[in-house]
């Protein structure tokens, strides 16, 4: 998904800086072991990512536009379970 290559790209300036003056690899191994899991949900569930990140941009409508932000009734447990991600 373009997203998630956009992320992804975006995320790792940010963790290669902060290895870079941290000389810390503990948050480049998290960086990597979190987007290994979210390749494998796009591999497995392409649509349920376009879903999200049509949610995501509606959210961030609502947020703009300052009007509240609905919340589900599930937590973030039960969503990857139910879609068999394992953290």
């Amino acid at each position: 998904m373009p997203q998630d290559r956009e992320g992804f790209d975006a995320g790792l300036d940010v963790v290669l800086a902060e290895v870079r003056a941290s000389l810390d690899l503990a948050r480049l191994s998290e960086f990597i072991h979190t987007w290994w899991l979210i390749a494998c949900d796009s591999v497995k569930d392409p649509q349920g990512r376009r879903d999200l990140y049509e949610r995501a941009a509606h959210v961030q409508e609502l947020a703009d536009a300052g009007q509240p932000i609905p919340r589900g009734d599930k937590t973030w447990r039960q969503l990857l379970a139910e879609r068999g991600v394992e953290r």
